[in-house]
């Protein structure tokens, strides 16, 4: 069963998966590195290290038109914005509660996908909707009043869903690189930061901690760089060309379980039995509904066009 499971999914969905995993643990590691640290400081420290790592790919965008590096810098732009909403949320709120929420992504990216590219969702994609948002409702223990760092975070989830359309929209160039691209997107979350705290908060630029007594720091940086940027952009960059906002949304959405895990585990967080449930219920909900159901549930000539939904 498993194995029949295994070959109904692409190499790009279990790289996505993987995504996941590293994004989740990423709210966790942004908490402990943000007691060194703040935010802009760390923003800016992060993606500009990605950024040189990466600016050899840069090159590949001479032969690139001015609208597709225009979207490319759009990309950043958003990017900027989510990343300056999820760490000054996360700031106020814990690393738990971040990840759960902002698996509102998930609701959000049908409903923007539709409106920007006028791709109606599936049937078994709605459901799958319905069941992350049930586990969502039972890890966060429902409805209540949001603090700021909560709104922000809810803000950053929105966000997402429309920054994987406006990438899935600026991928279609089959002329650009994903690496140049997640270049792009790193150079801009750098400097948008550099310049944040420069004019508005120039508290947040500090002395860099030292590395000789601040190892836990500068490992929680090594992680960020090299897991949560290089790797996880690239790769969402990568699988968004090749496959829906809406699917890729999904597949990811197990992201606020292992944030869930990586807090309890690592900052010893605790969790209750509804908010396991609800984890366990947004992982079989992102497998089931965007492997098995969308596949097997679709005729071969919906299936096929289904498939050309996306060149």
């Amino acid at each position: 069963m498993f194995s029949r499971f295994a070959r109904l999914m692409h190499l790009a969905d279990w790289l996505l998966l993987a995504v996941a995993f590293v994004w989740g643990t990423s709210y966790g590691v942004v908490k402990h590195a943000l007691a060194f640290y703040p935010v802009l400081g760390l923003l800016a420290l992060r993606f500009a290290l990605a950024f040189v790592l990466l600016s050899p790919a840069l090159r590949s965008l001479r032969g690139v038109s001015r609208k597709a590096i225009g979207g490319a810098l759009l990309m950043g732009g958003v990017l900027l914005a989510i990343f300056l909403c999820e760490a000054f949320g996360l700031a106020y709120t814990r690393a738990s509660n971040a990840a759960f929420l902002v698996s509102l992504c998930v609701v959000f990216t049908p409903l923007v996908e539709w409106a920007m590219l006028r791709r109606r969702p599936l049937r078994a994609e709605w459901i799958a909707v319905a069941a992350s948002l049930a586990g969502a409702w039972l890890l966060t223990g429902g409805l209540h009043a949001l603090n700021a760092g909560d709104s922000l975070v809810v803000l950053a989830a929105l966000l997402r869903g429309f920054s994987v359309c406006v990438t899935k929209r600026v991928m279609h160039d089959a002329k650009l690189d994903p690496l140049a691209v997640t270049a792009v997107q790193a150079g801009c979350v750098a400097s948008g930061s550099i310049v944040l705290a420069l004019i508005f908060a120039p508290s947040q630029w500090q002395p860099l901690p030292a590395l000789a007594t601040h190892l836990s720091f500068w490992g929680s940086v090594l992680w960020l760089v090299v897991g949560a940027t290089l790797f996880a952009f690239f790769i969402q960059n990568y699988a968004v060309r090749r496959s829906s906002p809406t699917r890729v949304a999904l597949l990811m959405g197990s992201e606020p379980a292992f944030g869930a895990l990586f807090a309890c585990v690592w900052l010893g967080e605790r969790l209750s039995t509804a908010a396991w449930i609800g984890g366990a219920l947004i992982v079989v909900a992102s497998l089931l509904a965007t492997v098995q159901w969308q596949r097997v549930s679709l005729s071969p000539s919906r299936r096929a066009g289904a498939a050309n939904t996306y060149p």
